[in-house]
Parts: C-alpha cells; structure tokens; sequence
C-alpha cells in the first residue's frame, strides 16, 4: 500500500509549485510575460500543461503571485515598527533593506520593474509601488523637516533618484558575479545618505 503523502505525487516528479514558479518567472525576464505561453514553461520543464494547471489555475496567477512576493519584500522594509528610529535611521533601514530584497529575490523584483500596467494584474502591481514611493517620499520629508538632510531637493525626486540607483542593480548584479550582494545595502546607503546630508556635515 502506497503511504507517501498527497503533496508528494503532485504534478510531476522533480518539479514542484517553487520550481515551476522559479522556471516561470525566469521565462517571463527572458521573453517577456505576453511572449511566453503555458507550454512554453511547461517545456522548460519538460511537463504537459496539465501538470503546470495543478499548481496554478493560470498564467495570470504565476505573475499575480510572482509580483506580490517581490512587492511584500519590498513593503516589508516599510512595515517595521518604527520605535525610537527617526525619519532619517528609517530612510536607512529602508534603502538597505529593500537592496537586500532586491538582491534575495532578484528575479521576481527584475520583473515587477519591467511591468508597465498591460491588464489588471500589472495594475495592481503598479498601484502597490505607487504607495510604496509615496511612503518613501514621506520618509524622505519628515526626514527634511528635522533638518537631518538637505531640503534644497525635492522629497519625490531625491526618493526616485536613490530607488532608481537602487533598481538599477537588476541590470548588472549577478549572484555569482564577482560583487559581495551582503555588502550592496552598505554601499548604498553610504552614497545615498551622505549626498542628502547637509552641507555641513558632509
């Protein structure tokens, strides 16, 4: 009498719901999302379509899920309680954190920046790092009105400028590139901090 559990004759051998989300997201940097079909992962895998339909019910769902993971690392660094932190030590925590998202789930954040609002699923996405940046910008402000960093430059545009350093690294980190991913949130930081810092203090 076979006793293995249910979850383990899922689909086919080898490839469970992480790989074939993995195989999936990876497709969809390589070809873009609209290019590439279910059986085109599907022979990626070397699966039937049926098989991919076990785990998801859609293409649609992959990148639904695929997109939230990225946008819940991202927003996790915002969701910390904030205690004793002052808007600037925030603005640190977050810019270190989110390059630490970026480089733990480079993937999927490499294609949530590459989405640009084709159907409702993209639309989601889009609206959750709208709030995303505005919640930064408030960061950067409150920041401003302390007198901790230099507010001859407007909040949004500062907030864009360091995300922007910050997003670029989807086009040239490698994991197994010669860069130290561990050390990019400090590398960051230390530039993005100390050009906002006053003139005096720098």
């Amino acid at each position: 009498m076979d006793t293995a559990p249910a979850t383990a004759r899922r689909g086919r051998p080898g490839h469970d719901r992480e790989g074939v989300l993995d195989a999936a997201v990876a497709l969809f940097n390589e070809r873009g999302y609209d290019a590439t079909s279910v059986a085109d992962v599907a022979g990626r895998l070397g699966v039937t379509k049926s098989a991919l339909y076990h785990h998801f019910p859609s293409k649609e769902a992959v990148l639904d899920i695929a997109l939230g993971r990225a946008l819940d690392s991202l927003e996790a660094t915002l969701d910390r309680p904030r205690g004793e932190r002052t808007a600037l030590e925030e603005l640190r925590d977050v810019f270190r954190g989110a390059t630490d998202a970026l480089v733990a789930n480079l993937p999927y954040v490499t294609l949530l920046l590459r989405v640009r609002g084709n159907g409702e699923v993209e639309q989601r996405a889009l609206s959750r790092r709208r709030t995303f940046d505005q919640r930064v910008t408030a960061l950067v402000a409150e920041a401003q009105r302390d007198g901790d960093i230099r507010d001859d430059v407007d909040a949004a545009v500062a907030a864009r400028l360091i995300f922007g350093m910050i997003n670029s690294l989807v086009e040239w980190y490698r994991p197994d590139g010669p860069i130290d991913g561990s050390r990019l949130g400090h590398d960051v930081v230390t530039l993005a901090i100390d050009g906002l810092l006053p003139p005096a203090s720098v």
